[in-house]
């Protein structure tokens, strides 16, 4: 054997010792756990991939909002029926939820189901009783079935909640006209105007108790 085929062998042994050391070690990369994302989002691919990333779960809506999404869509094409169904499915479901009493509420108004419509407003304030357009909802309803003293109070707790609101006023106003207060009525339909000038409504009535004056 020539000096440098000793050389040789000498060398492919230092090789094949290293190799088998670190095999053996269990000191190498190992498939799925080299990266362990923390974030869901925590990008993989470095500077030069970093559109390598973990993608976020798509967050499914419940049955709940779905039937809420029904109930608008079906109110859109005119078909109050199909929107009843569909809110009065959410109901079952959960009976507490304050968007499914909000829709029921105007549902029942639509079909001249005043007391019904009165029920749905009610939970709704003991639920939230700071939800001013419930408030405002309720005086409606209750102005409706004639119980107008406590309509006033509604009224005037929806504004309390919102006093920029315009249409707490205008609605306000409505209820004050009907009971034949027109001066009263003339404040709160000039308040609605003065915060939104788009209610035409407003400004009609104005001039028309203006001119009674």
């Amino acid at each position: 054997m020539t000096t440098f085929q000793l050389f040789l062998l000498i060398m492919a042994g230092g090789v094949f010792y290293l190799f088998f050391k670190q095999l053996f070690s269990g000191n190498y990369p190992k498939r799925g756990v080299d990266f362990e994302a923390k974030l869901p989002d925590e990008r993989i691919g470095g500077v030069n991939r970093p559109d390598k990333t973990f993608s976020r779960p798509k967050t499914e809506p419940s049955r709940i909002e779905e039937l809420l999404s029904m109930a608008d869509e079906a109110v859109k094409k005119g078909d109050m029926l199909e929107a009843r169904k569909a809110i009065d499915s959410a109901l079952i479901i959960d009976g507490n939820n304050i968007e499914a009493l909000r829709r029921n509420g105007y549902l029942q108004i639509e079909f001249e189901n005043y007391n019904e419509a009165k029920e749905s407003y009610e939970k709704i304030l003991s639920l939230d009783p700071d939800d001013d357009a419930a408030h405002d909802s309720l005086a409606n309803v209750l102005h409706k079935l004639g119980e107008n003293e406590v309509a006033q109070e509604h009224h005037k707790k929806a504004i309390a909640l919102d006093p920029e609101y315009a249409p707490h006023y205008f609605n306000y106003a409505n209820t004050l006209y009907d009971m034949g207060l027109y001066e009263e009525a003339l404040v709160y339909y000039k308040k609605a105007y003065e915060l939104d000038n788009t209610i035409e409504e407003a400004k009609k009535m104005i001039k028309e108790l203006e001119e009674k004056k």
